[in-house]
């Protein structure tokens, strides 16, 4: 699919290439993966969010990957086309163990992390796993415990993982008429659109709403501030200021962003004027991460 007609987000310089598709075999199952730009330039593994999978990073790995810097977006365990584990085998720290396995298949050290709403937690916890091998980290609207807002907001797209759709184009439209992934764009069509399988009864996600849920379960009892002291490198978080409902909802609020700019020393933010799913086809987005990796 491409980019024609897009009027909410910046275009590419050129036609952008299909991202490569990888398969990764770890202990704990089969990621899927993909790349943009070189195999043989300075790494970068995206993280997505708790419920997305890899294609949520197309906007800006077009922008990210070319001759001198790969990113590789990973579904997670449970997401996309990945391994599907069994229940108890999910969590920040596991998933972290997963992307620190991807990336040692994937480039030689040190490599770069951006991650994306639980994708942020995930790279905090790589960092207390694997600080010597990770250059620099990039927080992507997630930091801290989210509004309660948010998280119904962010709900609502969850729970377009319960049931079938009939075709392919009626899955879409219950994720677009939630409001909440604004603005909906041909990028997030493709997100969506990835994760889908055909059965008897239409169409149905591949992501498997139990590993969400498990995820969701795992961080509703941890202070992610307790993972803030892991970042001993380079980091830049990436603030969303528009909230998910029209009457609020901020997953990284301001009081989260100041305590973190006071606690992390020499840490980094932008705020750009989107909400957490705008937020990854932003052109500001893109131009932040690009310079800040540089």
């Amino acid at each position: 699919m491409g980019v024609e007609g897009l009027t909410s987000v910046e275009r590419p310089d050129r036609e952008p290439l299909e991202p490569a598709e990888l398969d990764l075999l770890l202990p704990s199952g089969r990621l899927r993966a993909h790349r943009f730009g070189s195999a043989r330039g300075r790494l970068a593994v995206g993280i997505p969010g708790i419920s997305h999978n890899s294609r949520s990073f197309d906007f800006l790995g077009e922008r990210l990957g070319g001759g001198r810097r790969q990113l590789v977006a990973l579904d997670l365990r449970g997401r996309g086309h990945s391994s599907v584990s069994p229940s108890g085998t999910y969590g920040w720290r596991r998933h972290a163990r997963d992307v620190i396995g991807a990336a040692a298949q994937l480039g030689r050290p040190p490599y770069d992390v951006v991650g994306h709403s639980m994708g942020a937690f995930v790279a905090m916890e790589m960092a207390g796993l694997d600080p010597s091998d990770i250059r620099r980290v990039v927080l992507v609207d997630g930091l801290g415990v989210p509004d309660m807002l948010a998280v119904t907001a962010i709900l609502r797209v969850v729970r377009r993982l319960a049931g079938p759709s009939r075709t392919a184009d009626d899955y879409l439209e219950r994720v677009r008429l939630t409001g909440i992934v604004n603005p909906w764009n041909d990028y997030w069509d493709r997100t969506f659109r990835y994760e889908l399988t055909a059965d008897e009864r239409g169409v149905r996600p591949r992501t498997d709403p139990v590993a969400v849920l498990e995820d969701m379960a795992y961080g509703s009892w941890r202070d992610p501030q307790r993972l803030w002291g892991r970042l001993t490198m380079p980091v830049l978080l990436v603030r969303a200021t528009r909230p998910l409902l029209a009457f609020g909802g901020h997953v990284v609020g301001t009081a989260d962003r100041d305590r973190f700019l006071r606690t992390v020393p020499g840490a980094e933010s932008v705020e750009v004027d989107a909400n957490h799913y705008g937020v990854m086809t932003h052109p500001s987005t893109a131009s932040a991460i690009r310079a800040f990796l540089s």
